[in-house]
Protein backbone atom coordinates (compact mmCIF):
# COMPACT_ATOMS: atom_id res chain seq x y z
CA UNK A 1 0.00 0.00 0.00
CA UNK A 2 2.72 2.55 0.69
CA UNK A 3 4.73 1.39 -2.04
CA UNK A 4 1.51 2.60 -4.39
CA UNK A 5 1.50 5.93 -2.75
CA UNK A 6 4.99 6.72 -3.48
CA UNK A 7 4.79 5.46 -7.03
CA UNK A 8 1.61 7.50 -7.99
CA UNK A 9 3.23 10.68 -5.74
CA UNK A 10 6.53 10.35 -7.51
CA UNK A 11 4.75 10.09 -11.07
CA UNK A 12 3.26 13.36 -10.29
CA UNK A 13 5.89 14.96 -8.85
CA UNK A 14 8.12 14.00 -11.67
CA UNK A 15 5.52 15.07 -13.99
CA UNK A 16 4.84 18.49 -13.22
CA UNK A 17 8.43 19.46 -12.47
CA UNK A 18 9.81 17.88 -16.21
CA UNK A 19 6.77 19.64 -17.56
CA UNK A 20 7.27 22.99 -15.98
CA UNK A 21 10.91 22.54 -16.46
CA UNK A 22 11.66 20.97 -20.16
CA UNK A 23 7.74 20.86 -21.08
CA UNK A 24 8.70 17.91 -23.09
CA UNK A 25 5.82 15.38 -23.99
CA UNK A 26 6.99 12.23 -21.62
CA UNK A 27 6.62 14.12 -18.20
CA UNK A 28 3.02 15.67 -19.43
CA UNK A 29 2.09 11.77 -19.57
CA UNK A 30 3.53 10.60 -16.24
CA UNK A 31 1.83 13.52 -15.03
CA UNK A 32 -1.38 12.57 -16.85
CA UNK A 33 -0.78 9.24 -15.82
CA UNK A 34 -0.45 9.83 -11.83
CA UNK A 35 -3.66 11.89 -12.29
CA UNK A 36 -5.68 9.23 -14.13
CA UNK A 37 -4.60 6.34 -11.35
CA UNK A 38 -5.74 8.58 -8.80
CA UNK A 39 -8.88 9.30 -10.07
CA UNK A 40 -9.47 5.79 -11.00
CA UNK A 41 -8.36 4.52 -7.56
CA UNK A 42 -11.00 6.45 -6.08
CA UNK A 43 -13.29 5.39 -8.36
CA UNK A 44 -12.85 1.99 -8.05
CA UNK A 45 -13.17 2.42 -3.96
CA UNK A 46 -16.76 4.03 -3.96
CA UNK A 47 -17.28 1.49 -6.22
CA UNK A 48 -16.39 -1.82 -4.20
CA UNK A 49 -17.46 -0.23 -1.05
CA UNK A 50 -21.55 0.21 -2.36
CA UNK A 51 -21.40 -3.54 -3.14
CA UNK A 52 -20.22 -4.75 0.59
CA UNK A 53 -22.49 -6.34 2.43
CA UNK A 54 -21.55 -8.02 5.76
CA UNK A 55 -24.05 -10.55 7.74
CA UNK A 56 -24.17 -11.95 11.27
CA UNK A 57 -25.91 -15.05 12.07
CA UNK A 58 -25.29 -17.17 15.39
CA UNK A 59 -27.70 -20.33 16.26
CA UNK A 60 -28.34 -19.35 19.78
CA UNK A 61 -28.92 -16.17 21.49
CA UNK A 62 -27.95 -17.13 25.53
CA UNK A 63 -25.20 -18.76 26.78
CA UNK A 64 -23.33 -18.59 29.81
CA UNK A 65 -20.20 -17.92 31.46
CA UNK A 66 -17.27 -20.03 30.49
CA UNK A 67 -19.42 -20.88 27.39
CA UNK A 68 -17.89 -20.88 23.42
CA UNK A 69 -20.15 -18.82 21.25
CA UNK A 70 -20.05 -18.87 18.36
CA UNK A 71 -20.68 -16.70 15.25
CA UNK A 72 -21.15 -16.78 11.63
CA UNK A 73 -19.51 -14.20 9.22
CA UNK A 74 -20.73 -13.64 5.20
CA UNK A 75 -19.12 -10.70 4.13
CA UNK A 76 -20.39 -9.95 -0.04
CA UNK A 77 -18.65 -8.17 -2.65
CA UNK A 78 -21.80 -7.01 -4.69
CA UNK A 79 -19.70 -4.69 -7.38
CA UNK A 80 -18.58 -5.85 -10.33
CA UNK A 81 -14.71 -5.27 -9.91
CA UNK A 82 -12.13 -7.09 -7.41
CA UNK A 83 -12.24 -5.88 -3.68
CA UNK A 84 -8.56 -5.87 -3.30
CA UNK A 85 -9.30 -6.26 0.65
CA UNK A 86 -11.79 -5.70 2.49
CA UNK A 87 -11.18 -5.25 6.67
CA UNK A 88 -14.39 -6.67 9.10
CA UNK A 89 -14.53 -4.76 12.69
CA UNK A 90 -16.51 -6.25 15.29
CA UNK A 91 -17.59 -3.47 17.49
CA UNK A 92 -19.45 -5.43 19.91
CA UNK A 93 -18.60 -4.80 23.53
CA UNK A 94 -18.50 -8.51 25.07
CA UNK A 95 -15.23 -8.08 26.38
CA UNK A 96 -12.73 -9.95 23.89
CA UNK A 97 -14.84 -10.50 21.12
CA UNK A 98 -13.83 -12.32 18.47
CA UNK A 99 -15.09 -11.80 14.66
CA UNK A 100 -12.33 -8.67 13.17
CA UNK A 101 -10.60 -10.16 10.14
CA UNK A 102 -8.91 -8.99 6.90
CA UNK A 103 -10.02 -10.10 3.31
CA UNK A 104 -7.90 -10.05 0.61
CA UNK A 105 -8.49 -10.42 -3.62
CA UNK A 106 -12.33 -11.11 -3.05
CA UNK A 107 -13.69 -11.52 -6.42
CA UNK A 108 -17.12 -9.94 -7.74
CA UNK A 109 -19.94 -10.76 -7.11
CA UNK A 110 -18.43 -13.46 -4.70
CA UNK A 111 -18.68 -14.14 -0.81
CA UNK A 112 -17.04 -15.57 1.76
CA UNK A 113 -17.67 -16.90 4.77
CA UNK A 114 -15.67 -17.87 8.26
CA UNK A 115 -16.73 -18.50 12.30
CA UNK A 116 -16.00 -16.51 14.75
CA UNK A 117 -15.30 -18.38 18.49
CA UNK A 118 -15.85 -15.68 22.21
CA UNK A 119 -15.15 -17.10 25.50
CA UNK A 120 -17.84 -15.69 27.49
CA UNK A 121 -16.31 -14.34 30.65
CA UNK A 122 -19.46 -11.57 31.51
CA UNK A 123 -22.79 -11.80 32.15
CA UNK A 124 -25.14 -9.64 31.11
CA UNK A 125 -26.76 -8.23 27.90
CA UNK A 126 -24.43 -7.50 24.45
CA UNK A 127 -25.67 -6.28 21.00
CA UNK A 128 -23.72 -7.71 18.24
CA UNK A 129 -22.55 -5.44 16.94
CA UNK A 130 -22.25 -2.64 14.87
CA UNK A 131 -20.14 -3.75 12.27
CA UNK A 132 -17.89 -1.87 10.84
CA UNK A 133 -16.69 -2.71 6.93
CA UNK A 134 -13.64 -0.94 4.89
CA UNK A 135 -12.23 -1.64 1.81
CA UNK A 136 -9.47 0.66 -0.32
CA UNK A 137 -7.93 0.53 -3.87
CA UNK A 138 -4.95 -1.59 -4.69
CA UNK A 139 -2.46 1.57 -4.20
CA UNK A 140 -3.58 2.35 -0.61
CA UNK A 141 -4.86 6.47 -1.93
CA UNK A 142 -8.14 5.86 -0.59
CA UNK A 143 -10.00 4.02 2.14
CA UNK A 144 -14.01 3.83 2.54
CA UNK A 145 -15.91 2.22 5.06
CA UNK A 146 -19.80 2.25 6.14
CA UNK A 147 -21.24 0.55 8.80
CA UNK A 148 -23.69 -1.53 9.70
CA UNK A 149 -26.04 -1.58 12.47
CA UNK A 150 -26.55 -4.36 14.77
CA UNK A 151 -29.54 -6.66 14.95
CA UNK A 152 -29.85 -8.95 17.97
CA UNK A 153 -28.60 -8.94 21.48
CA UNK A 154 -26.83 -11.94 23.11
CA UNK A 155 -27.84 -12.83 26.85
CA UNK A 156 -24.97 -13.95 29.04
CA UNK A 157 -26.32 -16.01 32.01
CA UNK A 158 -24.10 -16.81 34.80
CA UNK A 159 -21.90 -19.89 35.14
CA UNK A 160 -23.33 -22.69 36.34
CA UNK A 161 -22.00 -26.04 38.01
CA UNK A 162 -23.15 -29.08 38.34
CA UNK A 163 -24.14 -29.83 42.35
CA UNK A 164 -24.29 -33.68 42.57
CA UNK A 165 -25.63 -33.33 46.16
CA UNK A 166 -27.56 -30.83 48.28
CA UNK A 167 -29.13 -30.86 51.44
CA UNK A 168 -32.28 -31.77 50.31
CA UNK A 169 -35.46 -30.18 51.61
CA UNK A 170 -38.19 -32.45 52.61
CA UNK A 171 -42.08 -32.18 51.95
CA UNK A 172 -45.28 -31.07 53.94
CA UNK A 173 -46.75 -34.34 55.66
CA UNK A 174 -48.72 -36.69 53.74
CA UNK A 175 -52.25 -35.68 53.36
CA UNK A 176 -51.84 -32.14 53.68
CA UNK A 177 -54.26 -30.24 52.15
CA UNK A 178 -53.73 -29.73 48.39
CA UNK A 179 -52.75 -26.40 46.55
CA UNK A 180 -55.56 -25.23 44.84
CA UNK A 181 -53.34 -24.31 41.73
CA UNK A 182 -53.19 -25.55 38.24
CA UNK A 183 -50.07 -27.29 36.96
CA UNK A 184 -48.73 -28.31 33.83
CA UNK A 185 -46.80 -31.42 35.57
CA UNK A 186 -48.78 -34.48 36.27
CA UNK A 187 -49.39 -35.12 39.94
CA UNK A 188 -51.69 -37.82 41.97
CA UNK A 189 -54.41 -34.67 42.19
CA UNK A 190 -56.68 -34.67 39.14
CA UNK A 191 -58.59 -30.87 38.99
CA UNK A 192 -60.60 -31.38 35.80
CA UNK A 193 -60.72 -32.07 31.96
CA UNK A 194 -60.33 -29.61 29.23
CA UNK A 195 -60.36 -29.45 25.77
CA UNK A 196 -57.17 -30.78 23.96
CA UNK A 197 -54.36 -28.41 22.59
CA UNK A 198 -51.94 -29.22 20.16
CA UNK A 199 -49.08 -30.23 21.98
CA UNK A 200 -50.50 -32.03 25.35
CA UNK A 201 -48.60 -35.39 25.87
CA UNK A 202 -50.97 -38.34 24.92
CA UNK A 203 -50.66 -39.64 28.16
CA UNK A 204 -52.83 -36.66 29.64
CA UNK A 205 -55.93 -37.91 27.38
CA UNK A 206 -58.77 -38.53 29.32
CA UNK A 207 -60.17 -41.38 26.77
CA UNK A 208 -64.04 -41.86 28.62
CA UNK A 209 -64.77 -38.32 28.56
CA UNK A 210 -63.05 -37.83 25.20
CA UNK A 211 -65.78 -40.84 23.93
CA UNK A 212 -68.83 -39.33 26.16
CA UNK A 213 -67.99 -35.76 24.02
CA UNK A 214 -67.02 -37.18 20.83
CA UNK A 215 -63.90 -34.90 20.96
CA UNK A 216 -60.10 -34.97 22.61
CA UNK A 217 -60.26 -33.79 26.45
CA UNK A 218 -57.30 -33.89 28.83
CA UNK A 219 -56.65 -34.10 32.37
CA UNK A 220 -55.47 -31.15 34.67
CA UNK A 221 -53.97 -31.35 37.88
CA UNK A 222 -53.41 -29.17 40.94
CA UNK A 223 -49.89 -29.59 42.57
CA UNK A 224 -48.77 -31.30 44.75
CA UNK A 225 -48.04 -30.21 48.47
CA UNK A 226 -44.34 -30.27 48.51
CA UNK A 227 -42.36 -27.77 50.22
CA UNK A 228 -41.11 -25.16 48.12
CA UNK A 229 -37.64 -23.71 47.92
CA UNK A 230 -36.61 -20.34 47.95
CA UNK A 231 -33.36 -18.84 47.24
CA UNK A 232 -32.86 -15.57 48.63
CA UNK A 233 -29.69 -13.28 47.13
CA UNK A 234 -28.27 -10.75 49.54
CA UNK A 235 -27.15 -7.47 47.01
CA UNK A 236 -27.32 -4.70 50.00
CA UNK A 237 -23.68 -2.46 48.39
CA UNK A 238 -21.80 -2.61 51.40
CA UNK A 239 -22.07 -5.95 51.83
CA UNK A 240 -19.96 -7.59 49.10
CA UNK A 241 -16.36 -6.97 48.84
CA UNK A 242 -14.00 -7.70 45.19
CA UNK A 243 -10.29 -8.20 44.50
CA UNK A 244 -8.39 -6.17 41.93
CA UNK A 245 -8.33 -8.88 38.89
CA UNK A 246 -7.88 -8.75 35.06
CA UNK A 247 -10.49 -10.99 32.23
CA UNK A 248 -7.56 -13.16 30.67
CA UNK A 249 -8.44 -14.33 26.87
CA UNK A 250 -8.61 -17.98 26.06
CA UNK A 251 -5.74 -19.29 24.71
CA UNK A 252 -5.37 -19.66 20.75
CA UNK A 253 -5.20 -22.79 20.29
CA UNK A 254 -8.55 -23.24 22.35
CA UNK A 255 -10.14 -21.03 20.12
CA UNK A 256 -9.21 -22.66 17.02
CA UNK A 257 -10.13 -26.15 17.99
CA UNK A 258 -13.07 -24.99 19.73
CA UNK A 259 -12.38 -26.87 23.28
CA UNK A 260 -13.64 -24.94 26.21
CA UNK A 261 -11.02 -23.80 28.54
CA UNK A 262 -11.35 -23.54 32.29
CA UNK A 263 -13.26 -20.77 33.16
CA UNK A 264 -12.28 -19.12 37.28
CA UNK A 265 -14.45 -16.93 38.46
CA UNK A 266 -12.92 -13.30 39.52
CA UNK A 267 -12.74 -12.69 43.21
CA UNK A 268 -15.94 -11.00 43.88
CA UNK A 269 -18.31 -12.39 46.36
CA UNK A 270 -21.16 -10.85 44.32
CA UNK A 271 -20.26 -12.97 41.41
CA UNK A 272 -19.76 -16.23 43.70
CA UNK A 273 -23.50 -15.08 45.12
CA UNK A 274 -24.59 -15.00 41.99
CA UNK A 275 -23.23 -18.43 40.46
CA UNK A 276 -24.04 -20.33 43.37
CA UNK A 277 -27.47 -19.01 42.92
CA UNK A 278 -27.62 -20.16 39.32
CA UNK A 279 -26.50 -23.53 40.95
CA UNK A 280 -28.84 -24.63 43.33
CA UNK A 281 -31.50 -23.13 40.45
CA UNK A 282 -30.64 -25.45 38.22
CA UNK A 283 -30.06 -28.11 41.03
CA UNK A 284 -32.96 -28.14 42.26
CA UNK A 285 -35.32 -27.31 39.16
CA UNK A 286 -33.44 -30.55 37.94
CA UNK A 287 -35.14 -32.51 40.95
CA UNK A 288 -38.48 -31.43 39.86
CA UNK A 289 -38.70 -28.80 42.74
CA UNK A 290 -40.68 -25.62 42.59
CA UNK A 291 -38.03 -22.75 42.87
CA UNK A 292 -38.97 -19.02 43.85
CA UNK A 293 -36.58 -16.11 43.73
CA UNK A 294 -36.01 -12.83 45.57
CA UNK A 295 -33.20 -9.70 45.50
CA UNK A 296 -33.67 -6.61 46.49
CA UNK A 297 -30.81 -4.83 44.10
CA UNK A 298 -31.98 -1.80 42.56
CA UNK A 299 -35.19 -2.81 42.40
CA UNK A 300 -37.27 -5.12 44.23
CA UNK A 301 -37.79 -8.45 42.44
CA UNK A 302 -39.11 -12.07 42.94
CA UNK A 303 -40.38 -14.93 41.09
CA UNK A 304 -42.85 -16.96 42.79
CA UNK A 305 -42.27 -20.69 43.40
CA UNK A 306 -42.73 -22.85 39.96
CA UNK A 307 -41.12 -25.98 37.96
CA UNK A 308 -39.86 -26.27 35.00
CA UNK A 309 -37.27 -24.99 32.69
CA UNK A 310 -39.27 -21.85 32.11
CA UNK A 311 -38.91 -20.85 35.81
CA UNK A 312 -35.05 -21.65 35.15
CA UNK A 313 -35.14 -19.51 32.88
CA UNK A 314 -36.73 -16.83 34.86
CA UNK A 315 -34.11 -16.73 37.35
CA UNK A 316 -31.06 -17.06 35.04
CA UNK A 317 -32.24 -14.37 33.10
CA UNK A 318 -32.22 -11.98 36.41
CA UNK A 319 -29.05 -13.16 37.97
CA UNK A 320 -27.77 -12.30 34.19
CA UNK A 321 -28.45 -8.60 35.17
CA UNK A 322 -28.56 -8.32 38.92
CA UNK A 323 -25.81 -5.84 40.73
CA UNK A 324 -24.71 -5.17 43.93
CA UNK A 325 -26.27 -1.53 44.13
CA UNK A 326 -29.32 -2.28 46.74
CA UNK A 327 -30.22 -0.43 50.60
CA UNK A 328 -32.09 -3.63 52.14
CA UNK A 329 -30.60 -5.73 54.06
CA UNK A 330 -30.86 -9.39 54.32
CA UNK A 331 -33.00 -9.42 57.30
CA UNK A 332 -35.24 -6.38 55.76
CA UNK A 333 -35.60 -8.83 52.11
CA UNK A 334 -36.76 -11.56 53.90
CA UNK A 335 -39.17 -10.01 56.27
CA UNK A 336 -40.45 -8.41 53.36
CA UNK A 337 -41.55 -11.69 51.52
CA UNK A 338 -41.32 -14.65 53.96
CA UNK A 339 -44.75 -14.29 55.02
CA UNK A 340 -46.01 -15.69 51.58
CA UNK A 341 -44.22 -18.94 51.99
CA UNK A 342 -45.83 -21.95 53.23
CA UNK A 343 -45.10 -23.58 56.09
CA UNK A 344 -42.22 -26.40 56.03
CA UNK A 345 -41.02 -24.36 52.95
CA UNK A 346 -36.79 -24.35 52.60
CA UNK A 347 -35.33 -20.79 52.27
CA UNK A 348 -31.74 -20.67 51.29
CA UNK A 349 -29.75 -17.32 52.12
CA UNK A 350 -27.29 -16.82 49.67
CA UNK A 351 -25.20 -13.84 51.24
CA UNK A 352 -21.98 -12.60 52.63
CA UNK A 353 -23.29 -10.64 55.69
CA UNK A 354 -21.36 -10.40 59.07
CA UNK A 355 -23.39 -8.59 60.58
CA UNK A 356 -26.18 -9.49 63.43
CA UNK A 357 -29.08 -8.60 60.90
CA UNK A 358 -28.51 -12.41 58.76
CA UNK A 359 -29.22 -14.01 62.65
CA UNK A 360 -32.26 -12.20 62.73
CA UNK A 361 -33.35 -13.20 59.17
CA UNK A 362 -33.13 -16.74 60.48
CA UNK A 363 -34.93 -16.00 63.63
CA UNK A 364 -37.71 -14.69 61.84
CA UNK A 365 -37.41 -17.79 59.10
CA UNK A 366 -38.00 -20.09 62.51
CA UNK A 367 -40.30 -18.58 64.05
CA UNK A 368 -42.96 -18.79 60.63
CA UNK A 369 -41.98 -22.31 60.85
CA UNK A 370 -39.70 -22.04 57.56
CA UNK A 371 -36.59 -24.07 56.97
CA UNK A 372 -33.63 -21.51 56.92
CA UNK A 373 -30.19 -22.90 54.93
CA UNK A 374 -27.32 -20.41 54.61
CA UNK A 375 -24.68 -20.22 52.74
CA UNK A 376 -22.36 -17.71 53.61
CA UNK A 377 -19.54 -16.14 51.26
CA UNK A 378 -16.31 -15.58 53.66
CA UNK A 379 -15.88 -11.67 52.81
CA UNK A 380 -12.05 -12.06 54.43
CA UNK A 381 -11.28 -14.01 51.72
CA UNK A 382 -12.60 -11.69 48.88
CA UNK A 383 -10.76 -8.63 50.78
CA UNK A 384 -13.23 -7.67 53.11
CA UNK A 385 -12.99 -7.85 57.02
CA UNK A 386 -13.31 -10.81 59.53
CA UNK A 387 -16.35 -12.21 60.98
CA UNK A 388 -17.37 -15.05 59.05
CA UNK A 389 -16.42 -17.82 61.52
CA UNK A 390 -18.59 -15.65 64.14
CA UNK A 391 -21.32 -16.01 62.48
CA UNK A 392 -21.27 -19.09 61.41
CA UNK A 393 -20.95 -20.44 65.38
CA UNK A 394 -23.81 -18.52 65.84
CA UNK A 395 -26.02 -20.08 62.92
CA UNK A 396 -24.43 -23.29 64.44
CA UNK A 397 -25.89 -23.10 67.65
CA UNK A 398 -29.21 -22.45 66.33
CA UNK A 399 -29.20 -25.45 64.81
CA UNK A 400 -29.17 -23.75 60.93
CA UNK A 401 -27.42 -25.57 58.33
CA UNK A 402 -24.65 -23.02 57.10
CA UNK A 403 -21.90 -23.45 54.46
CA UNK A 404 -18.81 -20.93 54.37
CA UNK A 405 -17.94 -20.25 51.10
CA UNK A 406 -14.22 -18.85 50.42
CA UNK A 407 -12.59 -17.15 47.29
CA UNK A 408 -10.84 -20.40 45.20
CA UNK A 409 -13.50 -22.83 46.35
CA UNK A 410 -14.28 -25.31 44.51
CA UNK A 411 -18.21 -24.89 44.38
CA UNK A 412 -19.57 -28.17 43.68
CA UNK A 413 -17.66 -30.28 46.48
CA UNK A 414 -17.61 -27.29 48.84
CA UNK A 415 -22.05 -26.96 48.45
CA UNK A 416 -22.34 -30.64 48.32
CA UNK A 417 -20.34 -31.14 51.68
CA UNK A 418 -23.32 -29.80 53.20
CA UNK A 419 -25.27 -32.60 52.49
CA UNK A 420 -22.85 -34.93 54.07
CA UNK A 421 -22.24 -33.23 57.11
CA UNK A 422 -26.08 -32.01 58.49
CA UNK A 423 -28.19 -33.90 59.60
CA UNK A 424 -31.49 -33.10 59.32
CA UNK A 425 -33.10 -35.41 62.41
CA UNK A 426 -30.65 -33.95 64.81
CA UNK A 427 -31.87 -30.80 63.91
CA UNK A 428 -35.71 -29.90 66.04
CA UNK A 429 -36.20 -26.94 62.95
CA UNK A 430 -36.15 -29.65 60.25
CA UNK A 431 -39.28 -31.02 61.75
CA UNK A 432 -42.42 -30.84 60.14
CA UNK A 433 -45.38 -28.64 62.34
CA UNK A 434 -48.08 -30.24 63.06
CA UNK A 435 -50.62 -27.75 62.24
CA UNK A 436 -54.06 -27.58 64.63
CA UNK A 437 -57.18 -28.21 63.27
Amino acid sequence: MKSGRIFIALLLILGMVGTLVTGADIYSRFLYLGILMGFGSWLWTRWVVRGLRVSRNARVLRANVGDFFEEHFEVVNGSRVLAPWIEVFNQSTIPNASGSRLLTLVPARQRQTYLARTWLTRRGAFVLGPTRISTGDPFGLFRASKEIAPEKTLVILPMLFEIKSFLFPPGLLPGGQVIRRKSSDITPHAAGVREYIHGDAMKRIHWPTSIRRNQLMVKEFEQDPQAEVWLYLDLQSDAHHEKPHQYQPAPAELIFFGRRPEFKLPPSSLEYSISITASLAHYFIAQRRAVGYSSAGQSFTVHHAERGERQEGKILETLAFVEANGNLSIAALVAAQASQLPQGSTAILITPAIRPDLLQAVDDLQRRYLRPIVVLLDVETFGGTRGADKISRSLSARRVPVCVIKCDDNLPLALSELSTDFKPQENRTWQTPILSQ
